[in-house]
């Protein structure tokens, strides 16, 4: 069942992808919110994250077990020869033991658990954050391949729109017979690229149902809207909401584990105190006696230093993880935030100038043919200036929206982004 946690989470996401993709859902169409729903619910990756937890927490209990005391028995001066023969002479210990941990060294081993379940906790929002901008992502590959198949079948449809007219001006003489064909030509190599687009569908349907939990598609369909597009807030913004990843926090757990180790590396040296109380038998004259001992081990030869070497190395490691783990989202972020930039400047361009123009230019061309002042040739290469400017309009579309989702999954507050969207 989905938690609170997770659904916020999931709900932030959507918020800031899908102002713009929300739709009214039917049967059988898959809207983001739920296809994020459904993937925290289902994806395997955050099932391993949860057993991780499981496993630190595990380990952070035995960290605190007591050593575990000693239970011994032992005979002498039994079974030998002359007086000792039998057990007449047979001294026999009954003898209880306990190894004290001194110098703190078990709160060291609770430290380095508790870190453990820390980090694995952490850890486990980051893979949530991961899901939910892969399904962000792989349903917005879905909507995408949508929108290009209805403008390909819509160029599909102009095309075939032409076949009366060329009729007509083939019967009239005005046009050759090759005309017909050059247009059945122009209509199967569109329905060739809409073959091509349908496969990139298929996969990116299937793709987007594994995230789900699914082997195969369960819905017909994707709903929402590519076309309203939201203002990025600056790169800097990006950068300084990084800081808040998961992945990055992470470190800090991991830092204070690894501190931990270095401490337990450094106490091993220091020696522990085994207290040992019996009871002793004397068969031969029926007396009894309490056996009491003590014993220290001198570190003499193995002061622990290669590990301490090691644990000291491992801690100061740490913090150059950290940086190289930044840098590296940092780029991520700087690649989608230059992607997101790159696809408001082109939707600009298309928007004001290469789709308004070349509708009317093919419009235009359209009106002039059945008047006999075009060819055909011309029209159909404004119609096809139409599909392509249409067409990268929705790639631009689809780049600025995957590229929001790809920045949500490298930031920590999906609000905070949101947020600044908004302003």
């Amino acid at each position: 069942m989905l938690s609170k946690s997770a659904a916020r989470l999931a709900g932030a996401i959507a918020l800031l992808v899908s102002p713009w993709l929300t739709a009214t859902s039917h049967s059988q169409t898959l809207t983001l919110k739920t296809a994020l729903q459904r993937a925290l619910a289902a994806n395997p990756r955050l099932t391993a994250a949860e057993r991780d937890v499981g496993i630190a927490t595990g380990q952070r209990i035995q960290a605190g077990a007591l050593i575990n005391p000693e239970l011994s028995y032992e005979q002498d001066n039994s079974f030998g020869s002359g007086r000792y023969r039998g057990t007449k002479s047979a001294e026999t210990t009954l003898q209880i033991s306990q190894l004290f941990e001194l110098f703190g060294k078990r709160d060291a081993r609770i430290a380095v658990g508790q870190a453990g379940v820390e980090a694995a906790a952490i850890q486990r929002k980051a893979v949530r954050l991961e899901v939910l901008s892969e399904t962000a992502v792989a349903f917005l590959n879905v909507l995408g391949a949508q929108r290009r198949i209805r403008i390909l079948d819509e160029q599909i449809a102009a095309i075939d729109k032409l076949a009366p007219l060329l009729h007509r001006r083939v019967d009239a003489g005005a046009s050759s017979p090759a005309e017909i064909g050059r247009a059945e030509v122009a209509s199967a190599l569109v329905k060739a690229d809409r073959e091509r687009v349908s496969s990139t569908l298929a996969s990116a349907r299937r793709e987007l149902a594994v995230l789900m939990g699914d082997a195969a598609a369960k819905f017909s369909a994707v709903a929402g809207r590519l076309d309203d597009l939201g203002r990025p807030p600056s790169f800097r913004a990006v950068v300084t909401a990084i800081d808040s990843n998961p992945q990055l926090m992470r470190w800090t757990a991991v830092y204070a584990q690894r501190n931990a180790e270095l401490l337990i590396a450094r106490l091993k040296p220091y020696p522990d105190v085994r207290v040992s109380a019996g009871w002793r038998h004397y068969d031969a004259t029926g007396d009894d006696a309490v056996r009491l001992s003590l014993s220290v081990p001198i570190p003499v030869f193995d002061q622990n230093q290669g590990n301490i070497l090691s644990a000291q190395e491992s801690l100061a490691k740490t913090r150059a993880e950290r940086e190289t783990n930044r840098n590296t989202l940092i780029v991520l972020a700087g690649r989608a935030y230059d992607s997101l930039q790159g696809s408001l400047r082109e939707l600009k361009v298309l928007r004001d100038v290469a789709i308004p123009k070349s509708r009317q230019a093919a419009d235009a061309i359209f009106e002039g043919y059945g008047q006999g002042r075009f060819t055909l040739l011309e029209v159909l290469d404004a119609q096809a200036s139409v599909a392509q400017a249409r067409l990268r309009e929705q790639e631009a579309q689809q780049n600025f929206h995957v590229a929001v989702a790809t920045i949500e999954g490298l930031v920590g507050n999906p609000f905070a982004l949101a947020r600044e969207s908004a302003r």
